[in-house]
């Protein structure tokens, strides 16, 4: 059971990138998948999280209108599409799986599995 973060980067403010969450060892079509991000000296937090038992897709404040998360069920992968980036969006990014299938940025405990992360960095 694995999940793979990908497309971080270095990208100037107002740029995009998007990122990929791919899963191996099982189906994330019965998991809720959230995006959390941790900057240095920070907390892990919540960005965005989708259920697919409710349909239910939450953001964070800070990135509602700028981030959108979509799943592709036939690759087996989530994305974060990232725009209008923020020197503030710099971070580590991780994706996680939650088997009980419910959406929130806040349960980190909640959720079963991680990935290893994928570093974004916003700067001129």
């Amino acid at each position: 059971v694995q999940l793979v973060e990908s497309g971080g980067g270095l990208v100037q403010p107002g740029g995009s990138l998007r990122l990929s969450c791919a899963a191996s060892g099982f189906n994330l079509d019965f998991y809720a998948i959230g995006w959390f991000r941790q900057a240095p000296g920070k907390e892990r937090e919540g960005v965005s999280c989708t259920s697919s038992s409710d349909g239910a897709t939450y953001y964070a404040d800070s990135v509602k209108g700028r981030f959108t998360i979509s799943r592709d069920n036939a690759m087996n992968t989530v994305y974060l599409q990232m725009n209008s980036l923020k020197p503030e969006d710099t971070a580590v990014y991780y994706c996680a799986a939650d088997s009980s299938n419910h959406c929130s940025l806040y349960g980190v405990d909640d959720y079963d599995y991680w990935g290893q992360g994928t570093q974004v960095t916003v700067s001129s």
